[in-house]
């Protein structure tokens, strides 16, 4: 499996405290089955992360993580803020996609429920080259959500939920039924820390998604949307 979404980098935003840290998150994901794991520090005001320096310090963790023989591989990305989209070059959007391969952006919500501007501000983000990959979308439910998302995915942007939050709902629960309807596309840890929050685990989310989803559908979830990703390509329509 591959994590889109994974707040792994040690001391840099308000994930992972330290290199010991960092490496409890990546034993965490071996465990659960995860093979790679896209970095993704915040890009907004709040946290000076610099996303230039993203690759050099996903290389040196890959270093850390081969010398205690850990198996899971380490690609550069960002959480944009959808706040900052427009003041980021072409350039820094193409260093803080996922992968850093320059085709899709993991785009934060601004606070709140997501509304039409959220659609705008794909929209923007499409005219420049970029898809749009929502993140938790769970954090901003609020009138007209369904439809949002459902505008959002007609765009062509893809909806990525907290696999820790897919996890832990009930039969009865929205996410299920926006499941069905093909609303829930993609799952990250949004992991910060293994010492505390959610863990960098997704396989349980994916069991729970599964129960309303194809086989063909959780493989286009699990392996191929992700791994498109990860490569810039586009990426096709599920089943």
């Amino acid at each position: 499996m591959i994590d889109l979404h994974c707040h792994i980098l040690p001391a840099l935003d308000d994930g992972a405290l330290d290199l010991a840290d960092s490496l409890a998150m990546a034993r965490q994901a071996q465990q659960d089955g995860i093979s790679v794991i896209c970095a993704t520090p915040h890009v907004r005001a709040d946290h000076d992360v610099r996303i230039e320096d993203v690759a050099e310090r996903v290389g040196s963790l890959e270093r850390k993580l081969d010398e205690h023989a850990i198996g899971v591989r380490i690609v550069p990305g960002g959480e944009v803020a959808e706040t900052e989209i427009d003041r980021l070059s072409d350039a820094e959007l193409h260093l803080a996609a996922l992968g850093g391969a320059g085709g899709w952006v993991l785009l934060e919500p601004a606070p709140g429920p997501i509304g039409p501007e959220i659609e705008r501000s794909a929209q923007r983000l499409a005219e420049r080259g970029f898809g749009t990959v929502l993140a938790h979308p769970e954090r901003h439910a609020g009138i007209g959500f369904r439809d949002h998302l459902a505008g959002l995915a007609e765009q062509g942007c893809l909806i990525q939920w907290t696999a820790e939050f897919v996890a832990q709902a009930g039969p009865s629960d929205l996410v299920i039924d926006l499941a069905r309807e093909g609303l829930v596309q993609l799952l990250g840890s949004d992991a910060h820390s293994s010492r505390a929050g959610r863990p960098v685990r997704l396989a349980a989310g994916f069991e729970q998604l599964g129960t309303v989803r194809t086989p063909a559908q959780m493989e286009w979830s699990r392996y191929l949307a992700p791994r498109a990703i990860l490569d810039g390509r586009r990426v096709l329509s599920p089943p």
